[in-house]
């Protein structure tokens, strides 16, 4: 069990995917299944850095999405503040 556990950890770590590439759900979920993994412990050291690496990089995705989606949202309300009033 302690083997198919660690090769679970090595998967999440060897994600074939392009970061920029993931969407913010994708990185929110493989974030939170990094964390699961680290949680539930029986994994070796450089296992578990390599996880936590991981999930600074998944963090770090995840903002990127967050701060475009408050920079959209900024660019409508000032572009809605700018435009002369209806009616």
């Amino acid at each position: 069990m302690a083997d198919e556990e660690q090769s679970t950890a090595a998967a999440a770590v060897e994600t074939p995917t392009a970061d920029d590439a993931l969407g913010y759900e994708h990185a929110r979920d493989a974030l939170l299944e990094v964390v699961r993994q680290l949680e539930n412990g029986g994994t070796s050291l450089e296992e578990s850095l390599a996880l936590w690496e991981r999930g600074e990089q998944l963090a770090k995705v995840c903002q990127r999405w967050l701060d475009g989606a408050r920079a959209r949202l900024d660019a409508a309300l000032a572009a809605e503040e700018d435009a002369p009033p209806r009616g």
